[in-house]
């Protein structure tokens, strides 16, 4: 309804500015006076343009600011939730780096007391591990000094009957010999007469 009232209101300040001139042709003679009218007539025309389009203006540059300015306070409400949830984002992540660090040192203390408990036992197996090769080390010393002394003792038995048959050897000669060989015959005859 205002938009058909501004286009017949310049429909008509058009039409009365485009008559004017075809007036003015046909009155040649009288152009003194009717120029003031005229001029008048196009004050008129334009005052009450003006006042048309005025109140146009009026009618609907408050609406359309009003309009406009909710539209931006709406804009400024969603921005402001918008920075309020950015603001609380970054809060929650700043929250979860100050967290991470201490994260990182949990971790680090939980490896260090890992380290301790892996360097521990690997102490104590290494310990066992040489406790039991000692002791195989020493079962096996004892196993070879009791083959030692046994080889020790054989070889001492054989150069002690050795050096026994080499002294009877150098104290034996011939007759010696024969009387030891009729002594043993004789003695082996008296077990067979007893049998």
């Amino acid at each position: 309804m205002k938009r058909l009232l501004v286009v017949v209101l310049l429909a008509v300040g058009t039409t009365m500015f485009a008559q004017e001139p075809a007036e003015h042709e046909g009155k040649a003679e009288e152009a003194t006076g009717e120029i003031e009218v005229s001029d008048s007539l196009k004050w008129a025309n334009f005052a009450l343009l003006a006042i048309g389009l005025g109140y146009m203006l009026a009618k609907l540059l408050p609406k359309t600011f009003a309009d406009r300015t909710a539209t931006i306070q709406k804009d400024i409400k969603e921005a402001q939730r918008l920075k309020a949830d950015a603001e609380k984002r970054a809060a929650e992540v700043e929250a979860k780096v100050a967290a991470l660090g201490a994260d990182i040192e949990k971790f680090r203390v939980e490896a260090a007391q890992e380290m301790a408990a892996e360097g521990d036992r690997i102490r104590q197996d290494t310990a066992a591990q040489i406790k039991r090769v000692e002791e195989q080390a020493s079962l096996e010393i004892e196993t070879a000094g009791k083959l030692a002394r046994r080889e020790l003792t054989r070889h001492a038995a054989e150069l002690a009957l050795k050096m026994a048959e080499d002294r009877v050897r150098a104290r034996l000669d011939s007759s010696t010999e024969s009387a030891l060989v009729d002594k043993f015959v004789a003695e082996l005859g008296r077990q067979g007469s007893k049998n």
